[in-house]
């Protein structure tokens, strides 16, 4: 019995990290967002994100500050390689980094 515990325990374990690994947070309804090639609107648009699209956080940066409707932001999220939008139009649930810092 003990043994069916643990190996039911590991599975949820695993189930539990396999959800935060492919955690993906919704863009602000009504709106297209642009990704650039770096955290600035200065940086060029690699493509845009159609409204209701859902985007990975795999780290976040400080950048180019931006108002969106989730407030002025700073941080810029990393969607992909070379590919950032800013949290201002991510919907993460706070003002602040919900992933690591890139490198």
């Amino acid at each position: 019995m003990a043994t069916e515990d643990i190996a039911f325990t590991d599975s949820a374990e695993a189930e539990t990290l396999t959800a935060q690994a492919l955690r993906t947070y919704p863009l602000a309804p009504g709106h297209n967002v642009n990704v650039r090639s770096g955290p600035g609107t200065h940086f060029s648009i690699v493509r845009t994100l159609a409204a209701g699209s859902r985007v990975p956080i795999y780290c976040q940066c400080p950048g180019e500050s931006v108002s969106g409707p989730y407030g002025t932001s700073q941080i810029w999220d990393n969607i992909s390689n070379g590919q950032f939008v800013s949290d201002a139009y991510v919907q993460t649930g706070t003002d602040g980094y919900v992933a690591p810092k890139c490198s």
